[in-house]
């Protein structure tokens, strides 16, 4: 198998539909999550939908970045998540998540094996098997965050 399609179903897996990792997914984690649940705050831990907001932000900076061949997102902003908490926003936040997360894996899939040796925008990013690799690992990180808010919510 070629390295862009096994990294591709590796996030597909942890996006969109796989369990053999962590048992579960994104989209299971979230799919029938109502909005008081998504943004319930717990001490001063991240809300589901902030850590939702916040993988978003990534992933559609990146697309943007394989895109334009610029790289505009920060850690700084990637928690700014409005403040409307309405069933909408909610609804809005998961369709970006779901949308962006089938972009992102259709372009991995698709990109050039060759690519993902080279260096991602600026060498000082590394390459681009690095930047995605790490971009599964993060998804993992927080998909953990979001299992046990889900459990200290008893949902």
């Amino acid at each position: 198998m070629q390295r862009n399609k096994y990294i591709a179903a590796r996030l597909q897996e942890v996006l969109i539909d796989g369990y053999w990792i962590a048992n579960t997914n994104y989209k299971s984690q979230i799919q029938n999550l109502s909005y008081d649940h998504a943004y319930y705050k717990i001490g001063t831990l991240h809300s589901i939908a902030e850590l939702i907001f916040h993988i978003n932000n990534y992933l559609e900076g990146l697309l943007r970045a394989f895109e334009t061949g610029s790289l505009d997102i920060s850690d700084k902003f990637s928690f700014d998540l409005s403040p409307e908490t309405s069933a909408a926003s909610w609804q809005n936040l998961i369709g970006q998540f779901h949308s962006n997360s089938r972009k992102f894996v259709q372009y991995i899939e698709q990109m050039d094996d060759q690519l993902l040796d080279l260096d991602f925008i600026d060498p000082k990013y590394g390459t681009y098997l690095r930047n995605i690799e790490g971009v599964i690992e993060h998804a993992y990180y927080h998909l953990g965050q979001i299992s046990l808010i889900r459990k200290l919510l008893n949902v």
